[in-house]
């Protein structure tokens, strides 16, 4: 029983141990430049870690650069040498995260993550490993510290991404993080001309005795060690002029006439002079002034700190004690009277058409279309894409401002890929065989008018005539045919438009460069010997063809209507008599395949009768045969007395 009390009472012990361990908060402080960091040994998750340095003022650390980084360094390599032994890969968090839903991007610097606070990207980084590709969950990135390699403070610790953990679970092997303060300006640390003990708070409640630099607003307190037990001295960091911080404090502290100029130069920046009876004062050396601290050394020449940055150049002022910073041309100072940013110079529109500022000028540029002109063409001139030998046009190019365009010769349309190709015009395709009478083909850029064998192509290059080789029947003949022709025409419309056709009543187009027949013309040409006159037997008549000399202004004048009405007629008279040359010629095949067909017949029968007549008579003809299938009974009747007869 006392066993078992001992136990649970070790296992209370440790367990009250590892708490304590958990909720203590060792800290280490590293100030530089115009930033504080403070490394933390406490196991928080992201936002626990986030929310504990926005309660004192700060943010989880950036690390923009790798100066910073080294800051961060070496925060953490004091912070080691406090506490326990930490496991050999420890984790501490740093204001690098990347919210849920938004993914990674491998080809940025931060691959996707952004720091807190300002949101602002860099182009530093350090990752240990590739991060992890998801967009469904926010992730938040530590630093991961290899304590097994020797020289922690010579090696920056590497990057590593996570999940940011929650309040039961801050996270695997994750022992702390980082937070980082702003300040507008710091303090020397204070020096002291005895022994004594100086302790810097600053505000964002870190306590340490070894700052390099105190933020602005920051309290030391001094305790003099020699004669002065229990004494001490409080000082506040403050701003005594623009961008100048110092203590509100003058002379050395803790001086003791025991010491004199022997312990630490007797607080003095440079030089330490003792008077007869044990005390001394601070000078400095030539081409310095003391300050009124009576302990720091400034140059009398302002400009020898080089106070001013960036393009900024320092100019001493009359009385050797202040300074002014002037910027290059296209430059201005900024707030702070110390450093410039860039002039915009393009805000004046000082170009004709395009400006581009650059670092300190800017220079001007033309559009498209446009160039450079001379010293006497003004500062953009149109570029001449016309040009001869430049033109992108296959055919006409015509030149406009900062542009052009293309165009092509009758007969000719643009290409729609580019707009500078010209392609041939198919009229005898887009008119529907509109232009010619009778037939029509393409050519290169234009067209020609032709007609069918027996007629001849007008003076006019459009119309067809019959000549001196018509066919045509008489006019009464024709006048007949065009009645039969109009109704055979308004049948094949009717049909067409019932829907009989399944195709619909689109017309065939014939591709390029091939023969066009008008609607009223048929596609199917008469015999040769049907075509010719019976007066030349044997003469074939080719289509004669002709390129019109214009297209257009036929028919302006009375006559000329006319003359085309007249060439109409007889065209259509032409083309009913070769269909009803067709027509009787097929009627003319028929019945002469059916006259054939019924000598045939006749023939056969009429050699059937004679064979019948030309076989001989036998005396077995008049005889009627009994079946063999009446024997076979008889021959089995069961009634028969004798087997085989009737009797």
């Amino acid at each position: 029983m006392a066993s078992s009390a001992g136990l649970l009472l070790l296992l209370l012990l440790l367990s009250i141990q590892s708490r304590a361990e958990n909720t203590t908060d060792w800290e280490a402080v590293v100030c530089a430049g115009s930033a504080c960091y403070t490394a933390h040994r406490h196991k928080l998750s992201a936002e626990d870690a986030q929310l504990h340095c926005s309660k004192k003022g700060g943010n989880l650390a950036t690390v923009k650069s790798e100066e910073e980084a080294w800051h961060i360094q070496g925060a953490l390599t004091q912070l080691l040498l406090l506490g326990p032994p930490l496991q050999e890969r420890p984790k501490f968090w740093i204001g690098l995260q990347r919210e849920k839903g938004t993914c990674s991007d491998s080809s940025l610097p931060l691959k996707g993550f952004s720091w807190l606070g300002d949101g602002e990207d860099s182009q530093y980084n350090n990752w240990y490993k590739e991060v992890r590709s998801t967009c469904t969950h926010r992730r938040c990135v530590s630093l991961i510290l290899d304590l097994s390699v020797p020289g922690l403070a010579s090696s920056l610790s590497k990057w590593v991404d996570g999940p940011c953990g929650h309040s039961g679970f801050p996270g695997m092997n994750i022992e702390g993080f980082v937070c980082k303060f702003s300040f507008k300006g710091m303090c020397r640390p204070l020096t002291l001309g005895g022994p004594g003990q100086v302790n810097y708070t600053t505000p964002f409640q870190a306590t340490s005795s070894s700052l390099q630099a105190v933020p602005f607003a920051s309290m030391a307190t001094v305790a003099c060690e020699d004669g002065n037990e229990g004494r001490q001295h409080y000082f506040l960091c403050k701003e005594k002029a623009p961008s100048e911080f110092d203590w509100d404090s003058s002379g050395p502290l803790c001086v003791s006439p025991k010491f004199g100029c022997d312990f630490n130069n007797g607080g003095c920046q440079q030089d330490c002079f003792e008077g007869g009876d044990g005390s001394f004062r601070c000078g400095c050396r030539p081409g310095f002034r003391l300050l009124d601290d009576l302990v720091s050394c400034a140059s009398r020449n302002p400009c020898s700190s080089s106070p001013c940055g960036g393009e900024a150049t320092c100019f001493p002022g009359s009385l050797g004690t202040d300074f002014t910073c002037h910027c290059p041309p296209g430059y201005q100072l900024d707030s702070t009277q110390r450093d410039c940013v860039d002039v915009d110079e393009c805000r004046d529109n000082p170009c004709a058409q395009d400006c581009v500022n650059t670092p300190g000028s800017f220079r001007c540029e033309c559009w498209v279309g446009f160039e450079p002109g001379g010293p006497e063409e003004g500062a953009c001139v149109d570029v001449d894409e016309c040009a001869p030998g430049h033109s992108p046009c296959a055919q006409s190019c015509t030149n406009t401002e900062g542009s052009f365009y293309c165009s092509c010769e009758e007969g000719y349309e643009l290409a729609e890929e580019d707009g500078t190709q010209c392609l041939d015009v198919d009229e005898c395709e887009v008119q529907q065989g509109g232009l010619c009478d009778s037939l029509c083909f393409n050519t290169e850029g234009s067209f020609r008018c032709g007609c069918l064998p027996g007629w001849e192509l007008d003076p006019n290059g459009v119309s067809c005539t019959g000549g001196h080789t018509s066919l045509g029947p008489p006019t009464g003949f024709l006048r007949k045919t065009r009645k039969w022709r109009r109704k055979l025409q308004s049948s094949a419309t009717v049909s067409s438009r019932s829907g009989d056709n399944p195709e619909g009543t689109s017309t065939v187009v014939p591709s390029n460069r091939r023969l066009s027949l008008p609607a009223r013309v048929p596609t199917s040409l008469p015999p040769s010997e049907m075509l010719a006159p019976s007066a030349t037997p044997g003469v074939w008549m080719e289509p004669s063809t002709h390129y019109p000399t214009a297209t257009t202004g036929h028919r302006e004048s009375a006559g000329e209507d006319f003359t085309a009405k007249q060439s109409d007629e007889q065209g259509t008279d032409g083309q009913q008599l070769l269909l009803f040359y067709i027509l009787g010629t097929v009627v003319a095949i028929l019945l002469l395949l059916a006259l054939a067909l019924g000598l045939l017949v006749c023939r056969k029968r009429r050699a059937k009768k004679e064979e019948k007549k030309q076989q001989p008579q036998s005396a077995a003809d008049s005889y009627a045969w009994v079946p063999e299938r009446a024997e076979s009974r008889a021959m089995e009747n069961p009634y028969s007395p004798t087997p085989g007869t009737d009797c």
